[in-house]
């Protein structure tokens, strides 16, 4: 009986060993073949192709085929496309999106980005203005990357600098445009002056006073679903 007893403590601390070494094995190596725009990038790890969403940063949309490209979309691809392509990156996870098995609902791998030299590219982004902290969904280093936002705005850096690029490969006729490209956009994603990102419908009590300044991050969007997605929130009134 005793010989029993301890075949089975020593059975359970192999198995919770084993557990521990898979929930710690958040981390992977991954070579960038292309950046397809500011918060994507398309990997290789171990010769099978795959693509990574990066956790907590969102920039401006260069491929949506349903809308122009924003304000401020080709600087943060050029970026990205100059940090990443070609590298050997390192890739963390964050237990936070564990329920999706670290996945968003398009099947893109959700991940934290290190280069070579150790730069955080999520973080760098938003630290450089090419994009702003996205908090629809928790992750471990939201805090930080409002912060990070918080100093990029008050710098007047990249998308908050009123339309002054900060790429080496600037788009000199980028200029925030004060209505929809797309006619069917009409949903307005302010951000008010505590950084909170809403959005107003037509119909909605501050829709028609609320001007939409995408030089400062602001956006026009096709569907509620959409700004929610985006991170944005709908007006209560």
């Amino acid at each position: 009986m005793k010989r029993a007893s301890v075949l089975a403590l020593l059975a359970f601390i192999f198995l919770s060993t084993v557990c521990l070494a898979e929930d710690s094995s958040s981390t992977l190596t991954a070579t960038v073949t292309r950046a397809v725009d500011g918060d994507t990038l398309a990997i290789q790890i171990d010769g099978h192709k795959d693509k990574v969403r990066l956790i907590g940063v969102d920039t401006p949309e260069t491929v949506d085929p349903r809308k122009p490209v924003q304000y401020f979309g080709k600087e943060a691809s050029a970026f990205t496309h100059k940090m990443a392509d070609g590298k050997t990156v390192r890739l963390e996870l964050d237990q936070a999106s564990a329920a999706t098995n670290h996945r968003d609902k398009y099947g893109r791998l959700l991940a934290y980005v290190f280069l070579p030299d150790g730069t955080l590219l999520n973080a760098e982004l938003i630290r450089q203005g090419y994009g702003h902290a996205y908090t629809r969904y928790p992750f471990a280093k939201m805090e930080e990357f409002r912060a990070l936002e918080r100093e990029a705005r008050e710098a007047g850096r990249g998308l908050w600098g009123g339309g002054e690029s900060a790429t080496p490969t600037p788009t000199p006729d980028s200029a925030p445009p004060s209505a929809p490209g797309d006619s069917k956009c009409k949903i307005k994603g302010n951000i008010n002056a505590s950084g909170e990102r809403i959005f107003h419908v037509p119909g909605q009590h501050n829709y028609d006073k609320t001007q939409i300044n995408e030089a400062a991050g602001e956006k026009w969007f096709c569907t509620e679903e959409e700004a929610i997605q985006a991170g944005w929130r709908r007006a209560k009134k």
